[in-house]
């Protein structure tokens, strides 16, 4: 039987960012596996903040796999960590804190620089480029040099090829910065195949020595260079059959009482690129606005016209955030509005 190459990944205890991690193991198939052919398997939760030395087992429960065309007979398995009874899930487990919603749909669009040498992917030894202005959707050396392109395109092509609903790409308004968009249905799909997708794009850097940075905010508060952020479009069935504005204005009081709540999961160092500048809202406070960028939600134009029914996309993810978490405040927020 051909023996097949399982990469499973899981999520670390480190705060307040969790790093993916990865490690293979070898077994024979048929065929290409299915989920539920996928073993548990076991690791030092010691090296990865998740266990002390003296008791250091945890658990890597498959919940999604991919197809890895960078290998033959590679396989990409997403994994939750649980604790050792298998049956548990880990403090660290935040997928297991998301409702269960086949309804519920989400669109992340995932916002990263490009580093090489401790700075952005084209910025000079010292000091800045040219201003922002034509690096947003740009074309040419000038505007995204000569491998971030290369980068990209393949990391698209990788992501296909894995089965991933990789929805889009683009340079974005500063220097080095770019997106990719993930799409999926089901409360947990698209967060599974976000994190999948950046170690994807973290494994492929490797080989032009370039560094994935994640930070919202990497070029510090006080300069005129964009943040990064993960915008998060969602809907849920209600939403996008029923919807109407009573509902709709009842679901945006709940998500400005719950404000807090959002921010503290939704990327750690918000303060920094939240300020009210660059297409965002300030950190302290909740507004909305038909195709308005600094807004907390933006409402499309579509919602409006569809007699307030289709998704809503919260701008205040930001890049660092973990899908899961954000998916998970968001639906805990719709679940407190009555839909009767």
């Amino acid at each position: 039987m051909p023996k097949y190459k399982l990469e499973y990944l899981w999520l670390d205890g480190y705060e307040p960012v969790a790093n993916i991690r990865g490690k293979t193991q070898i077994k024979e198939y048929d065929s290409f596996p299915e989920l539920k052919q996928l073993p548990m398997w076991g690791f030092d939760g010691s090296s990865t903040r998740q266990a002390e030395g003296k008791s250091s087992d945890c658990m890597l429960k498959p919940v999604a796999v991919y197809p890895d065309s960078t290998k033959k007979n590679g396989v990409l398995v997403m994994c939750e960590v649980m604790q050792p009874d298998g049956k548990t899930p880990h403090v660290s487990n935040s997928r297991a804190t998301v409702i269960d919603d086949p309804g519920a749909w989400f669109g992340f669009e995932q916002e990263y620089f490009l580093y090489k040498d401790g700075k952005p992917l084209g910025f000079p030894d010292s000091g800045f480029p040219y201003p922002q202005g034509e690096y947003y959707t740009g074309v040419g050396y000038k505007n995204v040099g000569c491998i971030a392109r290369e980068i990209v395109d393949t990391h698209l092509d990788l992501c296909l090829d894995a089965g991933i609903n990789h929805e889009g790409i683009n340079s974005e308004v500063a220097k080095g910065q770019w997106e990719f968009q993930i799409f999926g249905k089901g409360s947990k799909n698209a967060a599974d195949q976000m994190w999948v997708a950046r170690y994807i794009l973290m494994r492929l850097c490797e080989k032009y020595g370039v560094d994935v940075n994640w930070h919202c905010k990497p070029l510090g508060k006080d300069v005129d260079w964009n943040g990064s952020g993960m915008h998060s479009n969602f809907s849920t069935t209600h939403m996008r059959e029923v919807g109407g504005k009573k509902y709709f204005e009842k679901l945006m009081a709940a998500f400005d009482k719950y404000k807090n709540e959002h921010i503290a999961v939704y990327g750690p160092d918000n303060h920094l690129r939240l300020t009210g500048l660059h297409e965002t809202q300030s950190i302290d406070k909740f507004n909305y606005g038909i195709a308005n960028r600094g807004a907390s939600v933006r409402v499309p134009h579509s919602f409006v016209n569809n007699n307030y029914r289709g998704y809503l996309e919260d701008r205040r993810p930001n890049s660092q955030g973990d899908p899961y978490k954000i998916a998970s405040r968001i639906l805990q927020t719709i679940k407190t509005v009555p839909t009767k």
